[in-house]
C-alpha cells in the first residue's frame, strides 16, 4: 500500500496494478455488512431520515427567496465537494495556506458527504482500483445501485483508510473537523432557518442538501456508463457534458481518470469546467496557487481518436506558450 500513497500525484498513474486486479483479495459481492451489534439501517437512518423529509416541501411557502438560496447552497457546496474535498484534498492539483484549506474543508463538509478525510481517502482508494472487483463503487462490478448510493450507505466504508492520506494525517484541524462531520451541515441547517424561517430551511438546506447527494453520486455511477471516452484509460471513465454542468465540470470524466492532477477536468475552451473558473478567480487573489494543468504531451497521450480542428490548434498554442514562458510540469 505504501508504494501507491504518492498516486494522487502522477498523472498517469495506473489504476491499479496486475497484482491487485486479482479478485482473490475482494469480497465476492457487495453486501449490507455492519458494525458489531449495530445495523445497518441505523447507521444510515439520517441519509434515510433527510429523504423522507422531502414531504416537507408540501406544507411550507415557496418564495422567490428561498429558491435562490437553494440555488445558491447548491452550487457553493458542490464546488466544497468539486474544487475542495476532490480537486484539493483527494488529488493536491493545487496550493493554499492553511486557513483557506481548512475553509474548503468546511465548505465541503456543509455538504454532509462526511469528512473531507475519510473522502479523500476512499476516492483515492477509487482511482487505485478503479472499475475492478476492489474498487468502492464501480457500476461495472457491482450495481448502479451500489455505485450511485449504496456504497456510502453501507458500513463497509465507514471508516477512514488513514493509510491512503498519509499527507493528511498530521494535521489536527483536519482530523477533528473530519470525526465531526456533521457540524458543517448542522451551522448551515441552522443558518438557513434564522435567515427565511421553515421555508428556508427545507428550500435552501434539506432540497438542496438531496440534489447535491445525487448530483455527485452521478460521477461515481454514470460518469462510468454513459458519454465518450477520449483516453485509453484502464477503466470506463467517459466525458459527459450534462454531468459536468450538474456537477460544475466534474463530469470530464474520463479526461480527469487520465490526469488526474489537474485542476481543470475540462482540458479545452468548450468543455465547461466551473470549479476550475472559480479556482481561477481565487487565485487571483491569492488565495490559490500553482493550479495544475496538462502540458502538451498529457493532453495527446493515450488518445483513442486523434485531435482534429480547434482541439489540435489549442494544443498547439498550449505548446507554444510554454517554449515561450516554461510552467512547472505536473
Amino acid at each position: 500500500m505504501n508504494t501507491n500513497t504518492q498516486h494522487y500525484l502522477s498523472p498517469h498513474a495506473s489504476s491499479v496494478s496486475s497484482a491487485e486486479k486479482s479478485t482473490e483479495d475482494a469480497p465476492n459481492n457487495k453486501v449490507w455488512t455492519q458494525r458489531v451489534g449495530v445495523p445497518v439501517w441505523v447507521t444510515a437512518s439520517p441519509f434515510i431520515i433527510l429523504h423522507l423529509c422531502l414531504v416537507s416541501v408540501f406544507f411550507v411557502d415557496v418564495t422567490w427567496q428561498v429558491l435562490l438560496l437553494c440555488a445558491f447552497n447548491y452550487v457553493w457546496r458542490m464546488f466544497g465537494i468539486t474544487g475542495g474535498y476532490h480537486r484539493y484534498f483527494a488529488h493536491r492539483s493545487y496550493k493554499t495556506s492553511r486557513v483557506f484549506q481548512f475553509f474548503l474543508a468546511w465548505l465541503g463538509g456543509s455538504a454532509l458527504q462526511k469528512g473531507p478525510l475519510w473522502w479523500a481517502a476512499h476516492h483515492r482508494e477509487h482511482h487505485r482500483h478503479s472499475d475492478t472487483p476492489i474498487d468502492p463503487h464501480s457500476p461495472h462490478e457491482t450495481s448502479f445501485w451500489w455505485s450511485h448510493m449504496g456504497w456510502i450507505l453501507s458500513n463497509e466504508h465507514t471508516s477512514t483508510p488513514w493509510e491512503s492520506i498519509p499527507d493528511w494525517a498530521d494535521k489536527w484541524e483536519l482530523r477533528l473537523l473530519d470525526r465531526f462531520h456533521w457540524v458543517p451541515g448542522v451551522c448551515l441547517g441552522v443558518a438557513c432557518f434564522l435567515f427565511a424561517g421553515w421555508s428556508g430551511l427545507v428550500w435552501g438546506f434539506l432540497v438542496s442538501t438531496i440534489l447535491l447527494y445525487h448530483g455527485t453520486f452521478t460521477i461515481n455511477s454514470l460518469s462510468h456508463l454513459f458519454g465518450s471516452r477520449r483516453y485509453a484509460t484502464p477503466d470506463d471513465s467517459r466525458n459527459n457534458f450534462f454531468l459536468a454542468i450538474l456537477t460544475l465540470g466534474e463530469g470530464w470524466h474520463n479526461n480527469h481518470h487520465h490526469y488526474q492532477s489537474s485542476a481543470n477536468q475540462g482540458f479545452f475552451w468548450y468543455e465547461i469546467d466551473i470549479s476550475y473558473n472559480i479556482l481561477r478567480a481565487f487565485s487571483w487573489f491569492g488565495l490559490v496557487w500553482e493550479l495544475r494543468k496538462p502540458n502538451e504531451k498529457a493532453l495527446t497521450h493515450r488518445l483513442i481518436k486523434p485531435l482534429e480542428g480547434k482541439a489540435l490548434e489549442e494544443v498547439a498554442a498550449r505548446a507554444a506558450l510554454a517554449d515561450v514562458a516554461p510552467t512547472p510540469q505536473a
